[in-house]
């Protein structure tokens, strides 16, 4: 089997296995990831295979869609993984990839081993990007709505220096969202593409801000 026909492999498995999912962590978001990923990777010497895997299987069960369980996605991936005719390192790669992209995991403080690879920080770059500008903010809504939470309230100001623990129990307003992760972001780009790309998007989300307020405070 080639390569792009392991990729083939995967989009089918992904689109089925995402079908009815909240819509900021759906298909359609695992396609951005990949298209990003890809366009990051040409300024990169990575592994293209183990970027599109990673890119592709990333959210393929995101935690807070099970409990809070992060073992539920990468274990997923190597089942997956080991139906293909993929090598082991490969393999081994992507799920690693996985365990590790999430922002909230950057949240964790004295990490024993934490894991690191240029495919990683692609990927990462390309989801972080999702999460900003204008797909990020409709993304930051529509999971707010899923969730049943307030789009803003004055009196609950945002958590900064959040600990990971907190960060997932999170039940804030989804405007708190953008201060206690969103705009943190751009600076946490790992690749130039990734870096250049990401300063449009933050303006953006600054943008909408001002305008926000300005709305919200009936301000003219």
């Amino acid at each position: 089997m080639t390569d792009t026909q392991l990729v083939e492999e995967t989009i089918t498995f992904v689109k089925e296995t995402l079908q009815g999912a909240e819509g900021g962590h759906d298909w359609f978001h695992i396609q951005r990831v990949f298209k990003n990923s890809l366009l990051i990777a040409k300024d990169e010497k990575v592994d293209i295979l183990i970027v599109s895997l990673a890119a592709l299987l990333h959210d393929i069960a995101d935690a807070k869609f099970h409990d809070g369980d992060e073992k539920v996605g990468p274990k997923l991936a190597q089942q997956f993984l080991s139906s293909l005719p993929v090598d082991k390192k490969v393999a081994q790669h992507v799920v690693k990839i996985i365990e590790n992209i999430s922002f909230k995991n950057s949240l964790e403080k004295n990490q024993k081993s934490k894991f690191s690879s240029l495919e990683l920080q692609v990927v990462q770059d390309a989801d972080r990007l999702d999460a900003i500008g204008a797909v990020g903010i409709a993304r930051a809504f529509n999971y707010g709505g899923f969730k049943n939470r307030e789009i803003h309230n004055p009196e609950i100001p945002p958590k900064l220096n959040l600990t990971k623990a907190e960060y997932k129990k999170s039940k804030a307003p989804t405007i708190n969202h953008f201060y206690e992760k969103l705009l943190f972001l751009k600076d946490k780009m790992n690749t130039k593409t990734g870096k250049k790309l990401a300063e449009e998007r933050h303006q953006f989300m600054l943008d909408y801000l001002e305008q926000f307020y300005k709305e919200w405070n009936a301000n003219s």
